[in-house]
């Protein structure tokens, strides 16, 4: 993926793991921050039937070039076989706050 500045989410069973994926990509600066937001209720196809649960979001920033190895941290630390990790290109930034994306990844700009 190779858009500057993205926005990743994933979804979790209990705020304790979105606080723990939150604090762990931070900590390895894969993200410059994540929030941790809800409960909300999430409706699903899964394992041929519909499923509705109590979730939790962490929504992460990050670079496009951040993304694969934050996507492998996550992978490696959920506890969904199958997590919801998307990204969505931020388009539009103050420079000030995209720079601080970029610093605190450790991912400089050109």
């Amino acid at each position: 993926m190779t858009d500057e500045y993205l926005q990743v989410i994933t979804t979790t069973a209990t705020e304790e793991e979105a606080g723990r994926l939150a604090r762990s990509v931070v900590e390895a600066r894969l993200a410059a921050c994540a929030q941790v937001l809800g409960p909300i209720t999430s409706t699903f196809w899964w394992r041929g039937g519909i499923d509705t649960t109590p979730e939790w979001i962490c929504l992460m920033k990050t670079t496009g070039t951040r993304f694969d190895a934050l996507v492998a941290h996550l992978k490696a630390h959920h506890s969904y076989e199958v997590p919801e990790i998307t990204a969505t290109p931020i388009s539009r930034g103050s420079d000030d706050y995209l720079a601080w994306i970029s610093d605190e990844t450790g991912d400089l700009r050109s």
